[in-house]
């Protein structure tokens, strides 16, 4: 795994107090995928296509993990494993050394936080609360501020690379909050993912994410796009993937998402509806600071599209259903 710290956020260019610009790799790190979590407490919210997996990987590290989820049945698998249920979000952060939080939209983050016991009401002094879901740049300053008003931290931590990455704990994590947080929280990053990059103070992270899903939006439409024209002009679509997944066309859509199309496999590795969130809040960031960006209008438009066709529990490549109409 690489880490990567910077003291800068490249938006507004302000340095971060204290920070040291660096980057390390696991060997020259060893409080990272080396480091112990043999007993560190841990609580976990949201066990749904990403949540369940990545919580699974700080279980079966030695963390004790309490686990709340919306719906139980999601977490039992977890439960099997050793995992002990919380009745709330309050529950499972109480004590804990470490709060993971992964829940799908907006309304959810604010219940599970600062809704009657949520987070915040079970979080403890000296505690790291790390969102590893999308939401408002806006929504992870908020977050880090009561955060600290309790003597916690707070960071937001978006991943990407989907249900597979989740699974082998290969994800993208991008990195907003303190240095001195960012640091507590490495070696649980560790064990999550491949890449961890701090990009400077709380909301950083989700404004990388946003980069992150306008360029797997715009991606994925074109990769179902060309799929549709392969297959109205008779082509192989099977050979076309040799010939352009080699070449300059080559992407994780291409690789991962293509051949799910190919086989009339839609469903989710990251849904329809949270990738429309997603574009949302990129439209109203870019729309906050004066920027016009049409590729994110087109995505939006497209993503609306297939939504009000019924498919918005469906995975991303789902797009390609409006090509050959459902």
């Amino acid at each position: 795994m690489t880490t990567q710290s910077t003291s800068t956020s490249g938006a507004a260019g302000s340095r971060e107090t204290g920070s040291d610009p660096r980057s390390t790799t696991v060997a020259e790190h060893g409080s990272q995928e080396g480091g112990s979590l043999q007993g560190r407490r841990v609580g976990w919210i949201g066990t749904g296509i990403m949540g369940r997996s990545m919580a699974g990987h700080l279980l079966r590290a030695g963390c004790r993990v309490v686990v709340h989820s919306r719906t139980r049945a999601k977490a039992e698998p977890l439960l099997a494993e050793g995992a002990i249920w919380a009745e709330t979000p309050a529950e499972a952060a109480r004590d804990a050394d470490f709060v993971g939080l992964n829940v799908g939209m907006p309304h959810e983050l604010d219940d599970v936080t600062f809704g009657p016991r949520g987070v915040f009401e079970g979080l403890g002094k000296s505690a790291v609360l790390v969102d590893f879901g999308t939401s408002k740049p806006s929504a992870a300053r908020r977050l880090a501020a009561r955060a600290a008003e309790l003597g916690a931290s707070a960071l937001d931590a978006p991943v990407s690379g989907g249900d597979i990455g989740a699974r082998n704990a290969t994800l993208s994590i991008m990195v907003g909050g303190e240095t001195e947080a960012f640091v507590k929280a490495e070696p649980y990053f560790a064990r999550l993912g491949k890449t961890v990059v701090h990009h400077g103070p709380a909301g950083s992270g989700q404004r990388v994410k946003i980069v992150n899903q306008v360029l797997v939006a715009a991606n994925t439409l074109g990769m179902c796009e060309a799929l549709h024209f392969a297959a109205a002009t008779g082509l192989d679509p099977q050979r076309v993937l040799q010939s352009v997944g080699g070449g300059a066309a080559a992407s994780w859509s291409i690789s991962v998402l293509a051949p799910r199309v190919i086989g009339g496999d839609f469903e989710p590795g990251f849904i329809v509806d949270h990738m429309l969130k997603d574009l949302r809040i990129a439209r109203d960031e870019a729309g906050e600071i004066g920027l016009e960006l049409p590729m994110i209008e087109l995505c939006v438009a497209r993503y609306e599209a297939l939504v009000a066709a019924g498919f918005g529990r469906k995975g991303t490549q789902g797009l390609y259903l409006l090509y050959r109409g459902g």
